[in-house]
């Protein structure tokens, strides 16, 4: 990592926990207190946020392809305003329709701002060389449930749930929007080059296919632990405090796998390291099958740190594999699917864990296993194909 890399990583990295603790992080702990006030069910605040997560992955194509063109500036800095404003509106709400909005502003502000446009930005500006960009904003933003959610519950004890999303998205404003402003350039020839720019033809060829399906598996698996991870390992015989404990062993197991990213398997592809990825949550169910729920922590560090890598490698991967040409678009359209699995994951696991309590965990290693299957039919070496804008090849992989 270039010391001129770093100013860019920690202010992007700083964004980026702000973005998820204020909007993807926000309702596990203000869902009921917001449902309690308005008089609703808990239901109907996270069906508006798994449409918020669909509005975020249906608008991924479109922003990745603004950002190959212009860079993510003007993106990520009007992720910070529309965040902002979705949240000031939430602070407002006193019926369902104002909370529908409020969360139809937030997943935009989602779709501009979370991982995919950072990851985006920092592609078209290092190119092939953002590999450790990417890790280093991973690592700071890997603690945003550790840092947001203590933040959120100290905010909501002391000042009220509608004061507390005042306050962050006071925090977009005052904080983030001129962080990405300030550090991120602009990209010069950016506006001469988009008139004269065509739509990328992108091919949904077999190698984007098998990365698609491998990450909206894995996600899937994310999201249904991110939304349950408790009450399984109360299901498979932990208590209480071990279930919660469990559940705050995952932020530390993130960052600590990303280190070990970035300081070993760094030198080798990255399609090792999501493989290696794919393969820690069924171990770690492995081990909960044979000793039990005492075995919790375990099993959250071991899925804990596959999950830090594995959202290293939605943007190392396909780097690797495709190179910086139309990366922002790509990203988008690979990571779409993703984020619809991700909307439907706590809904799904929720339904099949009234069912069949703690083997859900079956579910979710056949689901980690399958990402694991289409990545093991991908190559790292990657093949060489004309570029038919400038005639110069560039890497793809089949």
């Amino acid at each position: 990592m270039s010391p001129r890399q770093l100013p860019i990583i920690l202010a992007l990295g700083t964004t980026q926990t702000l973005a998820w603790a204020s909007s993807y992080y926000l309702p596990a702990i203000l869902a009921d207190p917001i449902a309690h006030d308005l008089g609703i069910s808990s239901n109907w605040l996270f069906a508006a946020f798994s449409a918020s997560l669909v509005i975020s992955a249906l608008l991924s194509p479109r922003v990745g392809r603004q950002i190959d063109l212009f860079g993510g500036r003007q993106v990520l800095s009007a992720s910070n305003i529309i965040l902002a404003a979705g949240l000031a509106v939430l602070g407002l709400a006193g019926s369902i329709p104002v909370l529908i909005v409020a969360w139809l502003l937030l997943g935009i502000g989602m779709g501009l701002g979370l991982y995919d446009a950072a990851f985006a930005a920092l592609g078209r500006i290092y190119g092939n060389e953002a590999r450790r960009s990417i890790t280093g904003i991973t690592l700071l933003a890997g603690l945003a449930s550790t840092v947001g959610w203590p933040l959120t519950a100290w905010g909501l004890s002391t000042i009220g749930w509608r004061e507390t999303c005042f306050a962050w998205a006071a925090a977009h404003i005052l904080l983030g929007l001129p962080l990405n402003l300030i550090f991120l350039p602009a990209i010069k020839g950016a506006k001469a080059a988009a008139v004269t720019a065509i739509k990328p033809q992108v091919p949904i060829d077999r190698t984007m296919v098998l990365l698609a399906f491998a990450f909206a598996a894995a996600w899937t698996v994310t999201g249904a632990m991110a939304a349950h991870l408790p009450r399984i390992m109360e299901a498979a015989g932990a208590t209480p405090l071990q279930a919660i404990s469990a559940g705050m062993l995952i932020g530390p197991a993130q960052v600590i796998a990303r280190i070990f990213e970035a300081g070993f398997l760094s030198r080798y592809h990255p399609l090792l390291s999501t493989r290696l990825a794919c393969l820690t949550h069924p171990l770690g169910v492995g081990i909960l099958a044979l000793f039990g729920g005492g075995a919790a922590g375990v099993f959250a560090l071991f899925h804990g740190a596959g999950n830090g890598v594995l959202t290293i490698a939605r943007g190392t991967l396909p780097l690797a594999i495709f190179g910086p040409r139309d990366y922002g678009y790509r990203l988008g359209l690979l990571g779409a699917p993703s984020r619809m699995a991700q909307a439907a994951a706590p809904l799904a696991f929720g339904l099949l864990i009234d069912v069949i309590g703690s083997r859900v965990l079956i579910v979710s290693s056949a689901l980690s296993l399958s990402a694991l299957l289409a990545l093991l039919l991908l190559r790292a070496v990657p093949q060489r194909i004309p570029n038919t804008a400038s005639g110069i090849a560039e890497p793809d992989a089949r």
